[in-house]
């Protein structure tokens, strides 16, 4: 089994978002964090039709650029009523600007009056130098509200109230959004393969 204990890990995204995040969360183990900024890494194009398959080719890429383990992170909004969009292409309804309050109103006006029933999908990817590429997902169900409340994290968060909460993900300190976040249910199970007991993961061979 692989650790990823004293190890420095390039986290393969230019969202500073979700740096922090994942630094946050690797922070009691003691791993090293280095950005995909750090490297000037190219953000590859995201060609795959998964969550998954998103994650491994940005982990891939990262690792095959640096030489180090790679994190990397796809995630969306899905929302069933419109045939899970925006799905993979959450980011891209927010434009080359990552402008989401406009990626907002669309969502809003390709609503309307359906279920607004959503959830959020973290593909998490590890790309390990020595071996192969694993995946963990986790996910967390909740409803869509307008108009947008709270003024922390980002993407969608202003309009996603998880299930038992009356607050959105915005509304919530970060500490809040983590512990039910569906990245940190992505991490539980990295941990676990990584620094403890061992769940069953994908596993994609490098390429």
């Amino acid at each position: 089994m692989a650790s990823l204990l004293n190890r420095e890990v390039v986290v393969a995204s230019h969202n500073p978002g979700k740096v922090i995040e994942i630094q946050t969360l690797l922070v009691p183990h003691a791993v090293r964090i280095s950005s995909a900024i750090k490297f000037d890494l190219a953000e590859p194009d995201e060609t795959g039709t998964t969550f998954a398959a998103n994650a491994r080719l940005k982990a891939v890429a990262a690792r095959d650029s640096t030489g180090l383990t790679a994190i990397a992170d796809d995630s969306g909004l899905v929302v069933p009523a419109l045939g899970g969009a925006p799905g993979i292409y959450s980011a891209r309804w927010a434009g080359p600007s990552k402008n989401f309050s406009m990626a907002i109103e669309r969502l809003k006006k390709e609503l309307g009056a359906k279920n607004p029933s959503a959830h959020f999908i973290c593909a998490l990817a590890v790309a390990w130098p020595e071996g192969p590429c694993e995946l963990f997902e986790g996910r967390v169900f909740g409803t869509l509200i307008f108009p947008p409340r709270g003024q922390n994290g980002f993407g969608y968060d202003p309009i996603f109230r998880p299930r038992g909460s009356e607050q959105t993900f915005a509304e919530m300190q970060p500490a809040q959004k983590e512990q039910i976040s569906h990245r940190k249910n992505a991490f539980s199970k990295l941990s676990k393969r990584c620094f403890g007991m061992e769940p069953k993961a994908k596993t994609f061979k490098s390429s």
